[in-house]
């Protein structure tokens, strides 16, 4: 059956007889691995529309549940995303990321349409980068359904403005803790910065709107750090490749 789709190339894989092996993720059909006999050089359209950061329709011939990409075509290529080693690096983190989030063959077109916007923020932005690419993360593991409690403590059940004290974030109990039961270990955080008003407000707010806002260096490591703990334990989401280079 042939077929076509909206897709954002998520990672190519190199395999035998000049042929490839594309991890798209579509906007009908999910994220599948496609193969093709698509070259990786020159300038043709179908070419073009292979490279990392472009948005594009490709023509499908789908056999049960095998894909082979047969033409492409750039809808929008980003391309100034590349021109920038920064804005790269971080692109290429939220690509490796959101692949490992998302679900083979599972369809998920307000993701696909949060990661279109993220790459028309990113290459925009001059400044503030890590800030945008944690508003992202927030808002994916909401989409994926494994956001965090940030208004209750979940333990106890209180509200935050009934609890007293200071204010946790636990990765065990998936979210607000009160001081009342806050267990010390390695998976737990005081929120000496703010985290959980930060991750209500990316979770709520477009992310257009988030364009102008940069956190300092202590909390964008420490929510850093919190996102990371938190997709590894509830979406096995971990050993990033490109994290490392950010």
């Amino acid at each position: 059956m042939l077929t076509d789709t909206e897709g954002i190339v998520l990672r190519q894989i190199k395999t035998s007889y000049n042929r490839r092996m594309i991890v798209l993720f579509s906007r009908k059909y999910g994220k599948i691995s496609a193969g093709t006999s698509i070259g990786d050089k020159g300038r043709s359209k179908s070419t073009l529309a292979l490279r990392p950061f472009t948005f594009g329709r490709y023509e499908l011939f789908v056999n049960r549940d095998s894909y082979n990409i047969n033409s492409a075509e750039t809808l929008r290529s980003f391309y100034k995303i590349g021109e920038d080693v920064d804005k790269y690096m971080n692109g290429a983190y939220v690509l490796e990321f959101t692949e490992k989030v998302l679900e083979e063959g599972v369809p998920q077109q307000a993701v696909f349409d949060l990661l279109l916007e993220f790459f028309e923020l990113l290459q925009n932005r001059d400044k503030g980068i890590g800030t945008l690419v944690l508003a992202y993360q927030t808002k994916l593991l909401r989409f994926a359904g494994v956001m965090p409690e940030l208004e209750r403590c979940t333990v106890c059940g209180k509200t935050r403005a009934e609890c007293t004290g200071d204010e946790f974030f636990s990765i065990e109990s998936g979210g607000f803790v009160c001081s009342d039961h806050a267990v010390s270990n390695s998976l737990i955080y005081k929120d000496e910065f703010g985290i959980i008003d930060v991750l209500r407000y990316f979770a709520t707010q477009p992310l257009k709107k988030l364009e102008n806002i940069a956190l300092n260096e202590s909390a964008g490591k420490q929510l850093q750090r919190l996102i990371r703990e938190y997709a590894a334990y509830y979406l096995d989401v971990s050993n990033i490749k490109s994290e490392k280079l950010i």
